[in-house]
């Protein structure tokens, strides 16, 4: 009983000392607050003298009251220093926008003079598409592009406006309907073109050697005889290679309606063509085609040749039409010529 005795003394001795320390720092704080509060409540005087016989101005504040101006003070210059900053921070990204904006406006004067370009463009493509579709005969030859509702003549016509500009998307989108609308006209001509390249494989008109090989060494016409001396009539064209075996090509669709050899044109070969036309090509090597074989133009007929009354390899072509013969040379693509006379 002693020792528990004890222990419950114990405990109520450390409780008393618990709650008088307690009351101690409570008394503490207490008086130190009634301290503080002590001297807040005291007053200062600040005194403005003036350097004139004006009265002293006499200002009385507690330290609360200054400690409260001192607050609003620091409040102040802290707002002050946050504005500052975020003028600085709106200013660079004002500085960043006005480079973008010059950038933009660089951008916006290249586009404007594409733009410009590609006004100028469509103007002289419409121009070449009217001259193309007159020239072929297209069904717009006679009332040009221009005419057409909605085209480039509308366009360049626009009033500017108040700006003294039109506007560039409003242009492109013109100038794109107008392309748009150009393709019916480009399809005609092609239609023109491709039905006059039938026409075209109908009519001798190419070079009678394949690869365009050679040069005229004796024209149509009056010429000289070279193994006689005399002058005559040539009734064709004389196209040198300076070697046989050349290939010789046909120079237009056509039926073959001759092979055979003569004495003055060795190995020939004549070819009946529609509209009237007939070629011959002689003093060949040999020949690749039969009589009544149907050939098409730039089909190798033949080679260049020696036979027949010859001075040197060359091919004797001839353009007949109904039954007159006619000066090839003008029919055919290329017209080389050389002083060489060959026969």
């Amino acid at each position: 009983m002693s020792t528990l005795k004890r222990y419950k003394d114990l405990e109520k001795t450390f409780s008393r000392r618990v709650a008088a320390a307690y009351h101690r720092v409570l008394a503490a704080v207490g008086s130190f607050f009634k301290r503080v509060h002590k001297l807040g409540r005291q007053k200062i005087s600040i005194m403005l003298v003036p350097h004139t016989e004006r009265r002293i101005l006499n200002i009385q504040i507690s330290f609360y009251g200054l400690a409260c101006c001192f607050a609003v003070l620091a409040a102040m210059v802290g707002s002050l220093g946050f504005a500052a900053a975020g003028y600085s921070s709106l200013a660079g990204k004002l500085a960043g926008k006005a480079d973008a904006l010059s950038v933009t406006q660089s951008d916006l004067d290249s586009m404007r003079d594409t733009t410009a370009r590609l006004v100028k463009s469509a103007s002289r493509f419409q121009a070449a598409l009217d001259a193309a579709l007159a020239k072929v005969g297209s069904r717009d030859s006679d009332a040009a592009l221009a005419s057409r509702e909605g085209d480039l003549a509308a366009f360049f016509d626009q009033t500017s406006s108040v700006q003294g500009s039109i506007d560039e998307v409003a242009e492109l989108d013109r100038v794109s309907n107008y392309l748009e609308r150009s393709a019916q006209s480009l399809a005609d001509i092609g239609a023109v073109l491709a039905s006059q390249g039938v026409i075209m494989t109908k009519i001798p008109n190419i070079w009678p050697i394949k690869g365009d090989l050679g040069h005229i060494s004796m024209h149509y016409g009056q010429n000289e005889n070279p193994i006689y001396g005399s002058w005559y009539i040539h009734k064709g064209i004389d196209v040198s290679t300076y070697r046989a075996g050349d290939p010789v090509v046909a120079t237009a669709d056509g039926k073959v309606v001759a092979v055979a050899f003569d004495v003055g044109l060795g190995y020939y070969i004549v070819i009946e063509h529609e509209h009237g036309f007939m070629t011959r090509y002689a003093h060949m090597k040999a020949q690749k085609v039969q009589k009544g074989q149907m050939v098409q133009q730039g089909q190798v007929i033949g080679f260049v040749g020696n036979t027949g009354i010859s001075t040197g390899p060359h091919l004797h072509y001839e353009i007949h039409l109904g039954t007159d013969t006619i000066d090839p040379q003008p029919y055919m693509h290329r017209r080389a010529v050389s002083p060489a006379l060959t026969n």
